[in-house]
């Protein structure tokens, strides 16, 4: 029997009707495919874990995503069954992002065989040890109204320049990536006060 979590079933439970069919079907293949896999709710998903994060998978209004944690080495092959299989599994290389797949049916995944095919080889990548690449995030170019909100809290300018690159950058694609303006300063006021307190971004999902 597979070792599951009741958080998992709960999440399942939640999501919407269309979804539902799809998460299980997800859920049963990677089971099927790693019968020692741990499943668990990470940053407020289902995600599984093999020897390190394997994959994870994810409901949203009108569409379901599913990714694989070393999915630049799945692709790397452009013959591979997962490159073959399409954008409807690249969650995960453009940064996991959730628009790179939308699984809006059951009948959109991929066969039984290729998704067995393709978690098999993710598993063997985790068994094998194989890393991913190393790579340097890029400085993210400050906005300017961020900047000026940071540089009234001496404070919260220290900490954010404390920050590595890339925890800079989720709280400028935060900022960013807001379409209403009175969005956008309700989350630059919420950054200078979270930083002022030393909190990364998404601070609510680190271990304690």
């Amino acid at each position: 029997m597979p070792t599951t979590d009741p958080l998992v079933d709960a999440y399942i439970a939640q999501s919407g009707d269309f979804a539902k069919p799809i998460l299980r079907k997800l859920r049963a293949m990677v089971h099927k495919a790693c019968p020692d896999v741990i499943e668990k709710i990470k940053w407020g998903a289902p995600a599984f874990e093999h020897k390190g994060p394997l994959c994870g998978m994810m409901a949203f209004k009108k569409h379901c995503a599913f990714g694989f944690w070393k999915s630049k080495l799945l692709l790397r092959d452009k013959d591979s069954t997962f490159a073959k299989a399409g954008e409807k599994l690249s969650w995960g290389v453009k940064g996991r992002d959730p628009e790179a797949a939308r699984i809006s049916h059951i009948s959109e995944l991929p066969s039984d065989a290729v998704l067995l095919k393709i978690i098999k080889e993710a598993k063997r990548l985790n068994d094998e040890g194989v890393a991913l690449p190393k790579h340097k995030a890029k400085p993210a170019r400050l906005p300017a109204d961020f900047g000026a909100a940071l540089k009234k809290s001496k404070k919260s300018l220290a900490n954010f320049e404390s920050f590595s690159p890339s925890q800079k950058r989720e709280y400028i694609d935060w900022i960013t990536e807001a379409k209403r303006e009175e969005t956008r300063r309700v989350r630059i006021a919420t950054a200078v006060e979270w930083i002022s307190e030393g909190k990364i971004r998404n601070w609510k999902y680190q271990k304690r």
